[in-house]
């Protein structure tokens, strides 16, 4: 085996989670392997620094700054939304109103006005599609409520 293969092995070894054949060929690697020794050192006292941390309760201050800014939050929210919404009626009405003169205009020739109708029903359901797909994600994401 190969050292990397090893290291593998250490962070399961210091949790004695490894079965009585890894144990012993990691423990018998050890002995003739300087580097990964050393290695296993560090992780040994990785461990027992991360041990020794506790999370620590956030400050009344930082509470009430928390509490305070969802407010604004809830005011932008609600912005963006009424905006989107502004945005989509004037969009479908300009569209309407686009595909309205396209179909009553007489210079345009059949063939192309049924190529650019199809195009818009393609470029339409294709939206829909995305937009389903991305929502149906959204409501079953378990992280979706976690900072990134």
């Amino acid at each position: 085996m190969r050292c990397e293969d090893f290291k593998n092995l250490m962070m399961g070894y210091l949790d004695a989670e490894l079965a009585e054949g890894e144990k012993k060929t990691l423990e018998e690697h050890l002995k003739h392997c300087p580097a990964c020794s050393a290695e296993l050192e560090g992780f040994r006292k990785l461990k027992e620094v991360t041990e020794e941390m506790a999370l620590a309760d956030p400050e009344d201050r930082i509470w009430e700054q928390y509490w305070s800014g969802i407010y604004n939050r809830i005011e932008r929210d609600i912005g963006w939304i009424l905006l989107s919404i502004g945005g989509i009626i004037l969009l479908a009405y300009g569209g309407y109103k686009a595909v309205e003169d396209l179909i009553v205009d007489p210079t345009i020739g059949v063939i192309l006005k049924i190529a650019i109708l199809t195009l818009i029903g393609g470029i339409a359901i294709l939206l829909v599609s995305v937009l389903r797909e991305r929502l149906y994600f959204w409501k079953r994401d378990r992280y979706r409520h976690v900072r990134r």
